[in-house]
């Protein structure tokens, strides 16, 4: 038989086949017609004066090279189709792939991009960072944070739990020029049961149905580590919820619930530094000094630092990381919020201080017993000595904790301690290399590990089918992280000669793009306003000012 006519008798016999199983199939059971779709609502593109448009009904960016954000290296260049707040295309002009292509038509749009030369990767989520209170406009804080690369974050409600949802929902219909929110939430916020009932756990899978119920994604535990009991409850009520928990370990109730019962108690991430040092001490509790108050911040975080010093490094490194990722538990590290402890005058002295810290941010950072982490009075070179080989042994915690596949998400906790919002998201990318994770490693702890943490199918990646928060990038960030601050980095052209790079020039949300050296002006301007907030005296400042100012 020849193949012609063998081919000829198989579709017969296809054929033939599909035309019996269907006489034989009942007929309730033939497949029902597809249900009718509505249309998918019409999208409005907006203005935002000079810092923003969009989204488009077509967005094209071309000829970006991309970063996936899984952890895989750049590739392209690629043409990117946004359509309204998703990302529906990605044509790739590889020498290989173009090769085997041929000629065809590029993709054209509402608005194009040339991306030429430049680079694309997703929008960095951040899971814990703060927006402060007034006189510190809100703006300030949204404005830094995606100039340098955060589209999504997870922020304390300062400004109370109303202000703070509503400022979420405007932020979803991008009706403001903002991230996207999930506010960080005490448990019981936002609902009516009495103190005692909260303290109740028989009572978590109320509380946390009625949390769920007013649109509340991530719970704060932070006080609640003296009952394990109650921590297990509410973790599990969390998980049947679609709710994630974030978890700072106070060192007042590590004696009780320390790192390794948190994530055995199905915790979802644990914030910062506490709790881990303390899981691998000989005794049950850190050796606090017979002065010790914990209300006293000077000491809270002396002690802080020390407990490192005395920790079992095998142990820390050996069990307690097997612990970790046996429970599942995500680290959540915020390295920049605590790199002061380590040298506070290089945390002064940094070079955006003049035209991007704000009055009010500086005001509350400089040495005041009745402001939170204002606590560098009486700090002394035994303090940063601690906190130095506490940053080396956290280092090697987190970095052998990744290199055995445990989970480790991205967060700041910046607006504190002397951490400048937008330029600590860069420089705790930064601190994450210096454990030894790997440069795409920490591009992916920021992006799709920090999504996959909070839940979010799609968020975290390039690729079709995902929202459209990017970030196109003057310079490759897998190379050099430095490339994501608002004032680029230094480097070499084609020619040799010296040029500095420009940062991410754009940042698109939801398919809003944005103008980031627009929004840095913005931010200038707000500081340069703030600073008739500035005290008579500082006493931070004050001595390196010009004789006669």
């Amino acid at each position: 038989m020849t193949r012609t006519a063998f081919r000829a008798l198989a579709r017969v016999a296809g054929t033939a086949a599909t035309i019996a199983t269907a006489a034989a199939l009942p007929a309730q059971s033939k497949p029902a017609a597809p249900p009718k779709t509505s249309a998918p609502p019409e999208i409005m593109t907006r203005k935002f004066g000079d810092l923003g448009e969009g989204p488009y009904k077509s967005l094209v960016i071309r000829n970006a090279m991309v970063i996936p954000g899984h952890g895989g290296p750049p590739a392209g260049p690629y043409d990117i189709r946004i359509e309204g707040s998703m990302i529906t295309e990605m044509v790739p002009f590889d020498p290989v792939t173009a090769e085997r292509a041929g000629a065809r038509p590029r993709m054209t749009g509402d608005r194009i991009i040339d991306a030429a030369g430049k680079f694309v990767m997703p929008g960095m989520i951040d899971l814990h960072t703060h927006i402060r209170t007034l006189p510190m406009e809100i703006e300030y804080v949204y404005y830094l944070k995606l100039a340098m690369g955060v589209t999504t974050m997870v922020n304390a409600a300062d400004r109370g739990y109303v202000d703070g949802m509503r400022e979420a929902k405007k932020s979803e219909a991008n009706e403001i020029i903002a991230p996207r929110m999930y506010p960080l939430v005490s448990y019981g916020a936002g609902t009516s049961f009495s103190k005692l009932q909260l303290d109740d756990p028989a009572l978590a899978p109320q509380v946390v149905k009625a949390m769920a119920a007013n649109g509340n994604r991530v719970i704060s535990m932070d006080p609640l580590g003296w009952s394990l009991e109650l921590v297990t409850a509410i973790a599990k009520a969390a998980k049947e919820n679609g709710m994630i928990t974030s978890f700072h370990l106070q060192p007042a109730n590590t004696a009780v619930t320390q790192a390794v019962r948190a994530a055995c108690a199905g915790v979802t991430m644990i914030e910062h530094h506490y709790g881990y040092a303390e899981s691998s001490l000989d005794g049950n509790t850190q050796d606090f000094p017979r002065n010790y108050e914990y209300g006293n911040e000077n000491d809270r975080f002396r002690e802080a630092g020390r407990v490192w010093t005395y920790a079992n490094k095998e142990r820390l490194l050996g069990s307690v990381v097997d612990s970790l990722l046996k429970c599942g538990v995500t680290m959540l590290p915020t390295r920049v919020v605590y790199e002061a402890n380590r040298d506070v005058i290089r945390a002064t002295a940094l070079p955006w201080t003049e035209k991007y810290t704000h009055q009010a941010l500086w005001n509350w950072n400089m040495p005041n017993p009745a402001f939170h982490g204002a606590y560098h009075y009486d700090w002394t070179s035994d303090d940063e000595y601690n906190w130095t080989s506490a940053y080396r042994l956290w280092g090697d915690l987190i970095f052998e904790f990744n290199k055995r596949g445990g989970r480790v998400a991205f967060g700041t906790d910046d607006n504190y301690i002397w951490a400048t919002p937008g330029f600590s998201t860069v420089r705790e990318l930064q601190l994450g290399r210096e454990t030894g994770m790997k440069t795409l490693e920490v591009l992916k702890s920021a992006t799709y590990t920090s999504a996959k943490t909070l839940g979010e199918p799609k968020l975290g990646l390039v690729r079709p089918g995902y929202k459209a928060d990017l970030l196109i990038v003057d310079g490759n960030p897998a190379a050099n992280l430095k490339y994501l601050y608002s004032f680029g980095d230094l480097t070499l052209d084609k020619s040799g000669a010296m040029v500095r790079t420009k940062g991410i020039v754009h940042t698109i949300k939801d398919g809003v793009v944005l103008e980031n050296a627009n929004l840095m002006r913005e931010v200038e301007r707000m500081v340069q306003g703030s600073r008739k907030l500035a005290p008579a005296a500082d006493p931070v400042r004050d001595p390196f000012k010009p004789s006669g100012r």
